[in-house]
């Protein structure tokens, strides 16, 4: 599954910050039954690399694995060679959204200005990460929408929960990467369940 098709399934990443090895696949097995068809495991979790070789080996093509807090270019190989297919940056390094288009992965940069998010354009970037949302506002984001590609997905990270979609999507939100408001660690299969029915619902009321 490419990046287009899984956020045309669900516009919604599950960010799975301090996930470990043994539990990834209930959990991601629990966001799948609820819509969700894009996973990420920053690499500043326990074990990140073993964790996306088991989802990417579980969901083949059902789903789109990639690694989040992506820094350089060592770590975009190893996230390629584990399986991961899309590279999630905290950051607009062009090297990175460059190297990982010509390694055939989906890459999403992070940006905070129009200067980041046009040099991540250039660099050949599939969407852009805005972050961290809580810098910003859906009146930046507005704002951002009226001069990006009208097609580019734009996709707010960071203090983006059930709860405050709607506003965010009215200004011109693709989607969004859910953190803490979906997974924290310790949080069993069954509450990410409830928390990913929600996630979807709310994305679906908000769209209507």
């Amino acid at each position: 599954m490419n990046l287009t098709d899984a956020l045309k399934a669900a516009p919604l990443i599950a960010i799975l910050r301090g996930v470990k090895p043994d539990e990834v696949l209930a959990i991601g097995d629990a966001l799948y039954a609820a819509g969700f068809r894009i996973i990420e495991v920053p690499l500043n979790s326990p074990k990140p690399l073993e964790s996306i070789q088991l989802l990417a080996e579980h969901f083949g093509a059902e789903a789109l694995i990639g690694a989040g807090t992506v820094l350089n270019l060592a770590q975009m190989e190893a996230v390629a060679l584990s399986g991961g297919r899309l590279i999630v940056m905290p950051h607009a390094d062009i090297n990175i959204v460059q190297a990982a288009r010509q390694r055939g992965l989906a890459a999403l940069p992070g940006v905070a200005t129009p200067t980041e998010a046009f040099s991540a354009i250039h660099a050949g970037a599939d969407g852009l990460k805005l972050f961290p949302a809580e810098a910003a506002s859906p009146a930046v984001l507005k704002s951002l929408r009226a001069v990006l590609p009208p097609a580019l997905p734009v996709l707010p990270v960071g203090g983006i929960g059930a709860e405050n979609m709607a506003p965010w999507i009215a200004a011109g939100a693709s989607g969004f990467g859910l953190g803490s408001s979906l997974y924290k660690p310790g949080f069993t299969p069954a509450e990410v369940s409830q928390r990913a029915h929600a996630c979807i619902a709310a994305w679906r009321q908000a769209k209507a």
